[in-house]
């Protein structure tokens, strides 16, 4: 959807209740127009009033002038001069009589006017202002209540998505959890099955370094019974008594080491693999701590 153009007159557009742009912008131009023309009807009286002011002025200065001048009387004239310049005196003043009253009317009125121009573009200015106030304070109390609604209805979304999400987060808690128990059990599944090799073989090493004994106890014996069949044969040949000796001797000695070396190499490798095999499941207890949060179990 296109965004709503925004009112020539600075009105920001607002979704809901309210106003359209163009219709504000109509009134606006409406009220804008008679304000301006009552400013104007208001300079034109005023223009006039000033100009009818300097008039009455420049008559006051006429007639100031004519005053001190004094009267005429013409006697020397003769005939009827005299009666003719008394005739044209008296309407003289009255001429300036009624200039001066006419002056007079005129600057009441244009003052008159002036005034009614001046209250009438206040009574138009200020109801211009009433008017786009009150306009003003209906756009802004639509806005506002737009505005709260739309917050309202914003915070109801909130709400929805926070608990959706909640609901989310306890159902991928809760799938964590079970991997992990899983896991937790397959490795003591195996850990079990690992033991119970160990223990196997343990029990193997422990018969193979038995008979392994047994074999070098017996070579050992016969070794010491040759001996001493050779020390019986010594009086016929001592010196292959000896020699024979010896090399019974060596024998037993040869085979009583490789058993002893047999049996510490399987006792080395026994252990090798079991100190392997515990600190493989010392890692898995902290790789699963770590993922529960718990303290690894002691083996």
């Amino acid at each position: 959807m296109s965004a709503a153009q925004p009112s020539v007159h600075g009105f920001v557009p607002t979704r809901g209740r309210g106003y359209h742009p163009e219709q504000v912008d109509h009134q606006v131009a409406a009220l804008s127009q008679g304000r301006d023309d009552a400013w104007e009807r208001a300079a034109r009286l005023t223009v006039l009033a000033k100009r009818m002011e300097g008039e009455a002025a420049l008559l006051r200065e006429r007639l100031e002038e004519v005053r001190a001048r004094g009267p005429q009387t013409y006697e020397s004239l003769g005939g009827r001069a005299p009666q003719i310049m008394t005739l044209t005196a008296d309407e003289g003043d009255r001429v300036r009589a009624e200039a001066r009253e006419e002056a007079r009317a005129l600057l009441d009125t244009a003052r008159a006017e002036g005034r009614e121009a001046k209250e009438a573009a206040r009574e138009a200015s200020e109801a211009v202002r009433a008017e786009a106030e009150a306009y003003v304070r209906d756009v802004v109390g639509a806005a506002r209540a737009v505005a709260d609604a739309e917050r309202a209805e914003a915070r109801g979304e909130a709400k929805g998505w926070r608990g959706e999400a909640l609901e989310e987060l306890r159902e991928m808690r809760r799938r964590t959890q079970a991997v992990l128990e899983g896991l937790e059990k397959g490795h003591a599944e195996r850990l079990a099955a690992t033991e119970r090799e160990i223990a196997s073989r343990e029990a193997e090493w422990e018969v193979r370094t038995a008979e392994l004994s047994a074999y070098a106890q017996a070579e050992l014996t016969e070794a010491q019974r040759a001996f001493s069949e050779a020390g019986e044969r010594a009086r016929h040949g001592q010196e292959d008594a000896q020699a024979r000796a010896a090399e019974l001797l060596a024998a037993a000695g040869a085979s009583a080491d490789r058993v002893l070396r047999d049996a510490e190499g399987a006792a080395r490798a026994h252990e090798a693999a079991g100190e392997e095999v515990r600190a493989h499941m010392t890692s898995v207890r902290n790789a699963l701590a770590a993922l529960t949060g718990r303290a690894p179990a002691e083996g």
